[in-house]
């Protein structure tokens, strides 16, 4: 780099004019191949040419800014405090943010069991309850989409019907595809049934589901799942730990 006349590795980014390509030319992989429209660089790039424009990636429009406002006095006191909340589906990750306000005060343990429980109602988008800590409920009236519960840590999940669904929850979807992937410790309900890949990575959350689609508990390692329903194909697939329990009552499993 010194050589070079860099002083640090964020001066080198986008730098493309401080590469050789001549050794690379003649080896019979690399032979032919023109990389000059790859390497371009227009000019009148800001120097250094990393972090040019700031990014808005609307953090302070979250629902979560709402919900650690409202969750304020058991973030400072441990104090329990219980809430309503209307959700929707670009309220994408909702949970995640809050978690991270109660991992950054009281540590990997979080708070005692069930200090913030919220109850939300509408339809959650992306990784509702992603990496939920220990200590908040999210209780969800309505439905999820993918994601729910991604990397759980210790928190509690709840997805049910709204109050006036009449179909029996066993054979109606209420949360998406790859539910639970990588959780690690908590607890996780569903009145109704979920897509595929639930469960996938689980490490130690325990779930309960109505149902699944194909490739349930996909490469789990530990945790429990209960199915009370039908599961799909490729069950279990590469699963090393943890225990599922299935209830087979077509005798189909």
């Amino acid at each position: 780099m010194a050589q070079l006349g860099v002083r640090t590795l964020q001066h080198l980014i986008g730098q493309t004019r401080y590469l050789n390509l001549k050794p690379g030319i003649g080896h019979w992989k690399a032979k032919g191949l023109d990389f000059s429209r790859l390497l371009w660089m227009p000019e009148g790039l800001p120097e250094p040419a990393f972090h040019s424009h700031a990014q808005e990636h609307g953090l302070e429009k979250a629902l979560d800014q709402q919900l650690i406002a409202q969750a304020n006095t058991a973030l400072e006191t441990t104090e329990r405090v219980s809430f309503m909340a209307p959700i929707r589906n670009v309220n994408r990750t909702v949970g995640a943010m809050l978690s991270g306000e109660v991992v950054t005060r009281y540590g990997e343990q979080g708070l005692p069991e069930d200090t913030i429980h919220i109850q939300l109602t509408g339809t959650a988008g992306q990784s509702f309850a992603a990496f939920l800590a220990h200590g908040i409920t999210l209780d969800l009236v309505g439905q999820g989409n993918d994601y729910v519960g991604k990397g759980l840590s210790g928190g509690r999940i709840v997805v049910r019907p709204t109050h006036d669904f009449r179909g029996p929850a066993e054979e109606n979807m209420i949360v998406g595809n790859t539910v639970l992937y990588g959780a690690t410790s908590g607890e996780a309900y569903f009145s109704g049934v979920a897509g595929e890949r639930f469960a996938v990575r689980n490490s130690g959350a325990l779930a309960v589901v109505e149902g699944t689609g194909d490739h349930g508990c996909e490469y789990m390692t530990g945790g429990t799942v209960v199915v009370l329903g039908q599961t799909g194909r490729n069950f279990a697939a590469g699963m090393s730990g943890g225990i599922a329990y299935v209830y087979d009552v077509d005798g189909l499993f």
